[in-house]
């Protein structure tokens, strides 16, 4: 009962924040409720629910895809990748889960080993919740153990590649036992948080558009168990980044109501979708994933643009990084190759596992973990580690450590302005009004011009959209989240950038008091705290607050409060007026995209 109060007490936080356009569907907050209450207590026919049931929220990631019913607990999750049998003679193509390594030198980079060294005695002069300093493990003294570490032999039977399928396809956990010297091309559609356009075979829009497609109606049909053919009884919540592309966003659309088949249809940006998922009125949103992260400040479900700022880099650059330090400890697991999707998904558990940022652990700590890999005998190993455990996550802040997968000196993205994105079928877009502003400006003078009539009035000038500066503020609010050295700032630096962007004094406040931290890339145990104090010592003495400046869901997988809030936000009455049909979206295209988008286009 506890929790469902909880719950109500959200739904009516957020009711009390949204904007008037939303509140006239939110007003009914029995409805929202019932949905969300009815469930928990196993009643499943209401009308709301079976409404629920009907529609389709879909979460695409870099590693993972989500998706399920707005009426499940949790979604549907699995690797969102598919592999293609190539043609005889056909470019071999893969795509890797772990981001490639910089150099593959045996001494390590001068940056990197810098910041290692730094942070390292960083966490020595730190104290422990008990007032106690803290003390580390030499790391010549645990790679003299591991070293000594030899695998222990589990079972005699080998693992065997699954590459004897009937079929051309391969999708989800199935790629991952896949020969990678076979007959299939490995193909992730999407990467750092966008969709993976490259020059090699595959990497068209139209052949990403297809892998979106062949994935999606699978777990639709294997997962949910729904007959293709009644798609247009579902409607389908597709949430996508808060950096977006309008290009993109077209094909999405086209995907979802002609090519895949779905009845109706409505986008949501996945920062605004996180604090439904949260129960927040507004929050600066922090959503770190396996290959991005990206800071907005959301106020009333709007992300603001100024605010948005994508990174590349996530908890896979993480990985990375543990496994270099590891490395250097003499890891035990020496036939290691993180270009192999099952090595790649074990060092991922790994990081999972055993970083984290708790103070109190100190020294060298025994571990084990086991290698079941085709081809071999399934092993057991042991090692030991020590602080390397912490610096690994604190790479987030210390962005020198990405500097084995080079992550840390790639450009920041921030939302281009319009005039930065022309369509051809949008017609109330910067560059149509530029152009017919000026054409109409000249048919006005070539008018007066002839009946002898001398306008010297230039309120027309006034009239015409120019993006130049625009797309100068653009290219400014990109350098701002650089350093000095061309190196892209960490999450705290990042925050305090998006926060500082907001339009008034008291947005800021709000937003310095209320920062969500979503996403599967950052769940190490004690890293909020972490943030919170890095945030606290810059945070402005006139934005300065008592209440703790980090919020989590703690009653949710932060992994996935976008999609939960994307499920709540389907169920609302005022959603009616979102969804965009195959008729309208066939008859209008882009321009009704752009009158019933619920964000800032």
């Amino acid at each position: 009962m506890n929790q469902q109060k909880r719950i109500v007490f959200c739904l009516q936080t957020i009711h009390s924040r949204l904007p008037r356009w939303l509140k006239s569907g939110f007003n009914c907050l029995q409805k929202p409720r019932t949905i969300i209450i009815s469930t928990m207590a196993n009643s499943k026919d209401t009308p709301e629910h079976l409404q629920a049931q009907n529609i389709i929220v879909i979460h695409p990631g870099s590693l993972y895809l989500r998706m399920g019913r707005a009426s499940d607990v949790n979604p549907c999750t699995i690797v969102h990748a598919i592999a293609r049998r190539r043609k005889p003679g056909g470019h071999v193509y893969r795509d890797i889960i772990l981001p490639k390594l910089v150099a593959k030198a045996k001494e390590p980079l001068p940056e990197f080993e810098e910041c290692r060294l730094q942070v390292s005695h960083t966490l020595q002069s730190c104290v422990q919740s008990d007032g106690r300093r803290r003390y580390a493990t030499p790391p010549q003294q645990i790679s003299a153990f591991n070293r000594r570490s030899m695998p222990e032999p589990l079972e005699q039977t080998k693992a065997e590649w699954k590459d004897n399928i009937s079929g051309n396809t391969v999708i989800g956990e199935e790629v991952l036992w896949l020969n990678p010297s076979g007959e299939f091309n490995l193909h992730f559609p999407i990467k750092r948080g966008e969709l993976n356009l490259h020059k090699s075979v595959g990497g068209s829009m139209s052949g990403v558009m297809t892998d979106l497609q062949d994935i999606w109606e699978h777990v639709l049909k294997h997962c949910l168990r729904i007959d293709l053919k009644q798609l247009r009884q579902y409607k389908a919540v597709l949430v996508i980044p808060d950096i977006y592309d309008r290009a993109h966003l077209k094909e999405f659309t086209t995907l979802l109501l002609n090519k895949i088949g779905f009845g109706c249809c409505f986008l949501v940006q996945d920062h605004a979708a996180a604090t439904f998922g949260a129960g927040l009125g507004y929050a600066c949103v922090v959503d770190v994933g396996d290959q991005k992260t990206s800071v907005s400040c959301v106020e009333d479900g709007i992300s603001h643009p100024n605010t948005r700022v994508r990174l590349d880099y996530g908890g896979s650059d993480v990985t990375q990084t543990f496994l270099w330090m590891l490395q250097k400890c003499s890891f035990p697991y020496k036939e290691c190759d993180q270009d192999n999707p099952q090595d790649a998904l074990l060092l991922k558990q790994l990081k999972e596992q055993y970083c984290h940022v708790n103070l109190d652990v100190c020294g060298a700590v025994e571990k084990s973990f086991t290698v079941q890999h085709t081809q071999r005998e399934m092993c057991k190993y042991t090692l030991q580690v020590g602080d390397e455990a912490i610096i690994a996550p604190l790479a987030f802040f210390h962005t020198e450590l990405f500097s084995v997968t080079g992550a840390n000196k790639s450009l920041p993205k921030t939302q281009k302005p319009s005039a930065a994105q022309p369509h051809p079928e949008d017609c109330f877009d910067a560059e149509y009004l530029r152009e017919t502003g000026r054409r109409g400006k000249e048919n006005l003078e070539q008018t007066a011009n002839e009946s002898g009539i001398t306008n010297t009035d230039n309120q027309e000038e006034d009239m015409v959209v120019d993006g130049l500066e625009q797309d100068k503020e653009g290219k400014a609010n990109e350098k701002d989240f650089l350093l000095p050295g061309g190196q892209l700032i960490g999450i705290d630096q990042a925050v305090l950038q998006s926060i500082e962007r907001c339009p008034n004094d008291e947005l800021k406040r709000k937003m310095y008091g209320c920062i969500l931290v979503v996403g599967g890339g950052m769940k190490f145990v004690g890293i909020s705290n972490w943030l919170q104090n890095r945030v606290a010592l810059k945070i402005p003495l006139m934005y300065r607050s008592e209440h703790n400046i980090v919020t989590s869901s703690k009653d949710i997988d932060p992994e996935i409060t976008s999609w939960k809030g994307a499920a709540i936000m389907s169920c609302l009455e005022s959603a009616a007026e979102l969804w965009l049909s195959k008729a309208e979206w066939n008859r209008y295209g882009l321009r009704i995209l752009r009158e019933k988008a619920v964000f800032m286009w």
